[in-house]
């Protein structure tokens, strides 16, 4: 489905950044980020299906490749 949304320059603006932040197409972003809106509204109504679950862990997962590696000796209990 093709839909057509007017966006404030603030809104543009801020999804532009996040596009370009993950080096990806302003669509592909929007796209998500209703998918994500939308599996939010579905867990206050019922439980997850597995299809949500996975695009929740895809989501909760995106971007997290550019995480910087730490070592393990970088925590302790204390760091909490």
């Amino acid at each position: 489905m093709t839909i057509r949304i007017e966006l404030n320059t603030e809104t543009e603006a801020l999804l532009v950044t996040e596009a370009r932040a993950q080096g990806l197409p302003v669509e592909t972003i929007a796209e998500r980020l209703l998918e994500e809106a939308l599996s939010r509204s579905s867990l206050s109504r019922s439980r997850l299906t597995v299809e949500e679950f996975h695009r929740m862990l895809d989501a909760m997962a995106d971007g997290s490749e550019r995480l910087p590696d730490l070592r393990t000796e970088s925590f302790s209990r204390e760091s909490f």
